[in-house]
């Protein structure tokens, strides 16, 4: 049996792969981000402004999360068919375009609700190609065994911009308005395409030989997604965890937390879990196990603690505490889930495969917000929180009961064996997850299950 650590061995600048690439796309990353954080506090204030009725913020809100969720499929099987860069290219041209069009209507006192609910459909629209996008081109800028350093970077960068951007929103609607904060996130996807510009052009992903249409690509993803079990257990898990989690940590945390402790105590819980997040993004830059999925998912039921805190009117200091804690075990079941998809899927289905994990994941948070209201009013906000700690945790530790999770072997080791050699490309022993014959929708691919397959290379060449 191996030891649970490796060796810890000098890692080289992440920018030095693939031609600075790397460089170009976190710099897209860092401003459009920074951008991301700041929209919704800005765009709230701005609404609410520029209209008397307050309802006009739910349309707006509503209008961009339902083209998201449609469309997101969709945005996997065109991330898959087209050179990635040029997808997140135009998406990002096109966010800077409706977001600049809500700020002009919005500093020209012109707003409307209907104006601003289609540019903001718009951009939900883009929203759902950027999304798949992002995750599958990681593996074409870094070496196979620097996947999930590379992860940690970009997930600093994620976290610091969510700790930092509300804030630095609020600042800006303050001193300037919302209207110019809006303008300015605009700006943000205009910087960020030009980056992406700068990066070499990706040929579409490989092996995915000549591209299908649409609607065979999606059909595709799925039954990829079907495929691959481990993916589908932890898939699921994180859908159960959002479930749960999110409505009761943002709608019942902050009432709980004030009849607990005060309002005051609540803005501490939130800051302890930002730098949790902060502190696990350094952390997993260096960490170093055999098996990922072994240490992300039950660090992922780290994220019960605060729920069980709430539940058992804990005082504020170890309700903090636990939040802390929450956000460590949460920044690593995000880095951890990203690099094994990026390491295990095969490339030319990696976005396909990533949409119907994050359609799981997105449907889950409004039908999880929606009845944590009327469960708390019948049970009490208190057990609820308590229960749904418990499901989390559950759901954090099942997949684990699967022996394709566990075996599932991080990038040392594996970057350089064929797909050939276990008959499977997800990296889990060969068993009946992967039919004997290919099927109808994967002759087009060229896979057929005929000897090794790229993409596994060392060198940064073109995996996308």
């Amino acid at each position: 049996m191996h030891p649970p650590l490796t060796p810890p061995r000098p890692l080289p600048p992440l920018g030095t792969a693939a031609r600075g690439d790397f460089r170009w796309f976190l710099g897209a990353q860092s401003v459009s981000l920074l951008g991301t954080a700041l929209a919704p506090v800005a765009l709230a204030f701005a609404v609410l402004d520029a209209s008397a009725d307050p309802g006009d913020l739910g349309v707006v809100l509503t209008a961009r999360m339902v083209p998201l969720l449609v469309f997101l499929l969709v945005g996997g099987a065109t991330a898959d068919r087209f050179p990635r860069r040029t997808v997140l290219v135009t998406a990002n041209l096109g966010a800077a375009l409706t977001q600049g069009g809500v700020a002009a209507l919005l500093l020209t006192g012109r707003y409307a609700l209907l104006p601003v609910a289609v540019l903001e459909f718009l951009g939900g629209v883009l929203a759902a190609f950027t999304t798949p996008a992002l995750r599958g081109i990681v593996p074409h800028l870094v070496p196979g065994d620097r996947i999930r350093q590379a992860n940690a970077v970009l997930g600093s960068v994620r976290n610091g911009t969510k700790v930092l951007g509300p804030s630095l929103s609020a600042l800006l609607v303050v001193a300037v308005g919302g209207g110019p904060a809006i303008a300015f996130d605009a700006l943000t996807y205009l910087l960020a395409a030009g980056c992406l510009t700068r990066m070499s052009p990706l040929a579409r992903p490989a092996g995915a030989g000549r591209p299908p249409g649409l609607l065979t690509g999606i059909r595709y993803g799925w039954a990829e997604y079907r495929r691959i079990r481990w993916v589908r257990s932890v898939s699921l898990c994180f859908c159960v965890i959002n479930l749960v989690q999110v409505g009761s940590w943002q709608i019942l945390g902050p009432v709980l937390t004030r009849q607990a402790d005060g309002e005051a105590a609540w803005g501490f819980v939130l800051s302890a879990r930002g730098a949790g997040l902060l502190v696990m993004s350094a952390l997993m830059y260096r960490l170093a196990v055999r098996h990922l999925l072994r240490v992300v998912l039950p660090a992922a039921a780290l994220g019960a603690l605060p729920l069980l805190a709430l539940g058992a009117r804990l005082p504020a200091p170890w309700l903090v505490a636990a939040a802390f804690t929450a956000g460590l075990g949460s920044c690593a079941a995000a880095v951890g889930w990203d690099t094994s998809l990026q390491e295990h899927v095969p490339p030319h289905a990696l976005s396909r495969v990533s949409s119907f994990d994050d359609l799981l994941s997105y449907l889950a948070i409004p039908v999880g917000q929606l009845s944590v209201g009327p469960l708390a009013a019948r049970f009490g906000g208190f057990r609820v929180t308590a229960a749904a700690g418990v499901v989390l945790a559950a759901a954090a530790l099942a997949p684990l009961a699967s022996a394709a999770v566990r075996r599932l072997p991080h990038a040392q080791g594996v970057q350089d064996r064929p797909a050939a050699a276990t008959g499977r490309d997800d990296g889990a022993p060969a068993g009946p997850d992967r039919p004997t014959r290919p099927s109808r929708l994967r002759r087009w691919s060229g896979r057929g299950g005929r000897g090794p397959r790229r993409g596994r290379g060392r060198h940064g060449g073109c995996r996308c």
